[in-house]
């Protein structure tokens, strides 16, 4: 079973990265992917690998944004791809059958194309503005969950589904109500001034909502 709480890495340099993912970890997050937009290729290497020994002392799930054989040389956990990415079937070739492939998706037909590409997870989003990512896709909102979550479950699709996008502690119990199996934050625990209350905050209510 996964970690229903994804943090998903931030900061300009290498240094504000890492601050950033160790404080995740030091307050108790278990999964971590490493989200570094850079053209600086020595400081991605370099961040690769800081992240995956981190990761390893926490013994938390390693995943990699984008980069699929970044993810291959430091035999992290997998990879997460976005819809204009390298195929999942692709990755898969490059990465085998034992490491985790996560898809990105903005609609129905998108969670119905990641689950014909055979992804271990979806994450689905925004939920709402995020200044985290440029280009974002139409913002879904509760009601947007609620539809999509709704065709899913009709057309039995099984598969982890995380909700992504502007997320606060406000709004996990009504999305963890529209049937989505977990969340993925990033500004949310980055610019905590109280990460390990927000952390356990985050997993009872993740943990202890009740799907309808």
């Amino acid at each position: 079973m996964y970690n229903k709480l994804q943090y998903i890495s931030q900061g300009n340099t290498v240094e504000e990265q890492i601050t950033n993912i160790r404080k995740a970890l030091d307050n108790g997050c278990e999964w971590i992917q490493l989200r570094f937009k850079t053209q600086n290729t020595m400081d991605l290497f370099n961040l690769a690998e800081s992240t995956k020994i981190l990761c390893d002392v926490y013994s938390a799930n390693y995943i990699i944004n984008d980069n699929v054989y970044l993810a291959q040389q430091f035999e992290a956990d997998g990879v997460h791809l976005g819809l204009t990415d390298m195929k999942i079937s692709e990755a898969r070739q490059i990465l085998g059958d034992t490491k985790m492939i996560g898809g990105t998706a903005n609609t129905f037909a998108d969670i119905q194309q990641r689950f014909a590409e055979q992804c271990d997870y979806i994450g689905l989003g925004p939920f709402q503005y995020t200044d985290t990512k440029e280009n974002l896709s139409p913002i879904l909102g509760i009601e947007g969950y609620r539809s999509i979550l709704k065709k899913v479950k009709s057309k039995k699709i099984a598969i982890p589904i995380y909700a992504i996008g502007g997320i606060t502690l406000e709004n996990i119990e009504i999305l963890m109500e529209t049937g989505i199996y977990g969340i993925a934050v990033s500004s949310l625990i980055t610019k905590s001034e109280k990460p390990k209350k927000l952390i356990s905050q985050l997993n009872e209510k993740i943990y202890g909502s009740v799907t309808i």
